[in-house]
């Protein structure tokens, strides 16, 4: 099983500072009937963290996951928090 982290933040706050490996989709990429074109192929049960600046928008965008049957979403809130939970694997 993967990994896959998500910056659900805007392009200019993702070029200012992101965690390594993270794929930037703003929310407005999940507000289609289909999903991002990144995450089509993505097994529903691998792993997904998404993160925003509060976690407010991770926490919708992983509502909109769940719809599309996603299992395994975990709302790491923000980078830092993000940061410190994959440096502790």
């Amino acid at each position: 099983m993967k990994t896959t982290i998500i910056d659900t933040r805007e392009p200019y706050e993702y070029a200012l500072s992101h965690v390594d490996g993270a794929i930037n989709i703003p929310p407005q990429g999940f507000m289609m009937d289909t999903l991002p074109p990144e995450l089509i192929e993505l097994p529903r049960d691998d792993e997904i963290i998404l993160y925003c600046r509060s976690g407010m928008r991770s926490n919708t965008v992983g509502h909109i996951l769940r719809q599309h049957g996603f299992t395994n979403i975990v709302n790491g809130v923000n980078e830092n928090h993000v940061a410190k939970l994959i440096g502790e694997r």
